[in-house]
């Protein structure tokens, strides 16, 4: 018995826990509701935590050269690691900057995620659902412009809105995941009786 429920599937586990998925699915979303209501904040937790897992990162790279001999063939492991301590100890004692410049990054990837999409979707042109996908390139490529074009001011906002747009689509699916298993696992009962 203890064999099934080890090897059993996604959904066996979330048919005995549907209760647990939608409880936390509510959860995220009403984070992501508090994130998307003060961004700037959300956006400084965001990039204290970013900052302390660099910190960690560059830590145990540096404690890796120093095991691998670190002024010999870890020399740039080394060097990866003081930089990730660095920039992880700017980002934690300065998060405001820090913000700003991960909004930055951000903006930069959206532009050029997007425009590869939009390559990639043209290349696609005959297939189905090609357009979808010029769709949301073109979406995620004029976001990035945006985002780019109103730097530094959008570090107020972006990364924190972003993060709890994602957070809320996360509940949205957990939520939707319990319901969905909860109503067919009733539905399957009834019919059963």
């Amino acid at each position: 018995m203890s064999n099934e429920k080890e090897g059993g599937t996604l959904i066996d586990a979330l048919r005995q826990h549907a209760g647990w998925a939608m409880a936390i699915g509510i959860l995220l979303l009403i984070a992501g509701l508090l994130a998307i209501g003060s961004p700037f904040i959300t956006g400084l937790a965001v990039t204290v935590s970013v900052g302390a897992l660099l910190i960690v990162s560059g830590v145990g790279q540096c404690l890796l050269a120093f095991q691998a001999g670190a002024f010999g063939r870890a020399l740039l492991i080394l060097l990866f690691g003081v930089v990730a301590v660095i920039a992880g100890g700017y980002m934690v004692t300065q998060p405001v900057t820090g913000l700003a410049s991960l909004t930055l990054l951000l903006a930069a990837y959206f532009v050029v995620t997007g425009i590869l999409a939009i390559i990639t979707s043209l290349q696609l042109r005959p297939a189905s659902g090609w357009g979808w996908m010029l769709a949301n390139a073109v979406v995620t490529l004029l976001l990035g412009a945006m985002i780019w074009r109103q730097w530094p001011l959008s570090g107020t906002w972006a990364v924190g809105t972003l993060f709890g747009v994602q957070m809320i689509m996360s509940g949205i699916s957990l939520l939707t995941a319990g319901s969905t298993v909860r109503q067919v696992t009733h539905a399957a009962a009834a019919a059963a009786r």
